[in-house]
């Protein structure tokens, strides 16, 4: 064959992997995005719901403040043992396991914490709470939704390596506070301060445009 026609077909080849390269990049981008925009959306549900139950002891304490003193204690007891029979794992604020999943190497872990199923249970728990008069708030277990959200796209996505779950855990968790707080720019920060570590999660374009979309959403 001619030396020429061998290289046009080398150059055909080197083409058609870069077109399809280019097409899986894109696709998954249109993954993670997706993902942020349903972590906007899920923290502004979670936002309703928690609005719902504080309004709802609100009327609770109207109609008589002595009622008070069966709801607390009945729904602070109730939530105990859901979390210890059922959720192992939705305890806490949110934003430690968040960051401890940065460190762990151990998929399997990170799967157990991160799953959406503890997730869900942390928005119907932390309801459970703000109705029983609990001192908690929304903004932690956010952080821990849009981190489980993330992780459970990127492992949708056929992600795999560690690096690439770590900043999307790290997206997620990002993009939840911009969410809770209707601030892009403070997801930002948060990301950079309280989650990332390396210069290269610094300055992770995943991560940013996680953020801006969630928040945006939420904003919406």
């Amino acid at each position: 064959m001619h030396p020429s026609v061998n290289t046009t077909l080398e150059s055909l080849h080197q083409f058609r992997d870069l077109a399809r390269n280019g097409t899986l990049n894109w696709r998954r981008k249109l993954i993670y995005w997706s993902g942020a925009v349903l972590v906007g959306l899920v923290a502004v549900g979670f936002a309703e719901l928690a609005d719902a139950a504080s309004h709802l002891r609100a009327r609770i304490t109207h109609v008589s403040p002595l009622l008070m003193l069966v709801v607390a204690p009945l729904g602070l007891a109730l939530s105990t043992w859901l979390t210890r029979r059922w959720f192992r794992g939705a305890q806490g604020s949110g934003i430690p396991q968040a960051i401890a999943c940065l460190h762990l190497h151990d998929m399997v872990l990170v799967d157990r914490i991160l799953a959406i199923r503890i997730a869900l249970a942390k928005i119907f728990l932390t309801c459970l709470g703000l109705l029983a008069g609990a001192s908690i708030g929304r903004e932690g277990p956010t952080v821990q939704v849009g981190a489980s959200i993330m992780h459970m796209v990127g492992r949708q996505a056929g992600m795999t390596n560690v690096t690439g779950i770590h900043a999307l855990i790290k997206a997620g968790g990002a993009a939840g506070v911009a969410a809770a707080f209707n601030t892009p720019l403070a997801g930002i920060v948060f990301g950079i301060e309280e989650l990332a570590r390396s210069f290269e999660q610094r300055t992770s374009g995943t991560m940013l445009t996680c953020v801006v979309i969630s928040g945006v959403t939420a904003i919406a």
